[in-house]
Formats: C-alpha cells, sequence, structure tokens
C-alpha cells in the first residue's frame, strides 16, 4: 500500500503590523526646536566668554544653559568640535556678514558693521600678561603716538589716536604670523604687502586726509 501523504494546510499570513512612525512631523518640529534651543544658548555662552576663549563651552555648559541635559546636547553633535563648530555658524549669521561673496567698495562698511557686532562681546583680559611686555607695549604705542602727532598737526588727539592705532597693527605679532598661516605669504611677501599699506597710511598722514 501507498503511503497516505498528509497534505497539511497552511495558515495564512498574519498582516504585518504597521510600523510605528517615528519620522512624524511633530517629531520633525520638537527635533528643530531642541537643536535651535542648543544653537541659542551656545550663542548666549559665546556673547559672555572673553576674547573667543571656548573652552567653557562644553555639552554640559550649553545643556544647562538650554534647560536640557548634556546628553541630549550629545544626541544631537557627536563631538563638542561639532557643537562649536555649529555655534560659530550661528555667530556669523548673527554678524550678517557674507562668506560667499563680497566685492570691494563693499569692504569699508562690511568692516564697521562687524567691529560694531564685535564691540557686543566683552574685550579680552589682560590678566597674565608679562609685566614687562605690557610695558613694552606701552612704550611702542606712546611712540608711534608723538610720531603720528608730529606729522599730522591741526589734527584732534582722537585723530592722531586712530591713525597711531592702524600702524600699530602691523607691529603685531599675530597679524603677522597670520600673513604666514592663512594667506601662506613667506617672509618677504608678507614684509612688502606690510611696507605697501603703511606707505598708504603714511601718505595719507602726510596729505591730511584724516581718518
Amino acid at each position: 500500500m501507498r503511503p497516505t501523504t498528509r497534505v497539511r494546510k497552511k495558515k495564512a499570513a498574519k498582516p504585518a503590523a504597521p510600523k510605528r512612525q517615528y519620522d512624524s512631523p511633530l517629531r520633525r518640529q520638537q527635533t528643530a526646536e531642541t537643536r535651535e534651543s542648543i544653537l541659542t544658548a551656545g550663542a548666549e555662552i559665546a556673547h559672555g566668554l572673553p576674547a573667543w576663549d571656548w573652552r567653557e563651552m562644553t555639552f554640559k555648559a550649553v545643556g544647562q544653559r538650554a534647560g536640557i541635559s548634556e546628553r541630549t546636547v550629545h544626541r544631537y553633535f557627536a563631538t563638542e568640535r561639532a557643537l562649536r563648530d555649529a555655534i560659530l555658524q550661528r555667530l556669523v549669521q548673527e554678524s550678517g556678514m557674507p562668506l560667499e561673496h563680497l566685492e570691494l567698495p563693499e569692504f569699508a562698511g562690511l568692516t564697521a558693521h562687524l567691529y560694531r557686532y564685535l564691540s557686543s562681546f566683552p574685550p579680552s583680559s589682560q590678566e597674565g600678561v608679562d609685566p614687562g611686555l605690557a610695558e613694552l607695549d606701552v612704550q611702542r604705542r606712546r611712540m608711534l603716538l608723538a610720531a603720528v602727532a608730529r606729522a599730522s598737526r591741526g589734527w584732534t588727539e582722537q585723530e592722531q589716536e586712530m591713525a597711531a592705532a592702524m600702524l600699530d597693527l602691523f607691529w603685531t605679532p599675530t597679524y603677522f604670523e597670520r600673513l604666514g598661516s592663512a594667506w601662506q605669504l613667506d617672509a618677504d611677501r608678507a614684509t612688502k604687502a606690510i611696507t605697501w599699506v603703511i606707505g598708504l597710511v603714511e601718505k595719507a598722514i602726510q596729505e591730511g586726509k584724516r581718518p
């Protein structure tokens, strides 16, 4: 006899349960609002830090200012570098400074706008500056101001101070270092560029073109 073959009936497959919708409009709105509160808190902290010293710009500090947990901030930004970069971009937006296109005639007006914005930050602290260096800086500024005063008789003290301050920029080591680090100018080209601008300022003073 042939063995009987049992035919098993297949059970009807149950319909798959609908997946929970995590990416809902409400959730996206909440995510955007949380990110906004993080960046707003970071910008507020930045406005209270002198000399752009961002060592205090931490997950914990931003979370406390935003009223959320440190872990929540970490979910939005994997590293403190990413957090600080995002906050920096927020400050650039606040300043209204363009980063993509600039025409030369706009430069002076944009610089004035930038300086007004930077004045909203606290000035850098002079604590920790070597007394000898501080005294040398005073002597240097006094000498520059006297030289400008002799060449610009009839100018107000404020005008002479502004002109001397511009010349003082070119004696600042960090200014020279930036020409090499950011612009990749070698020492000869950096020196040529600096003396070119100094010559323009000197000529303006000699011709009585006040700041």
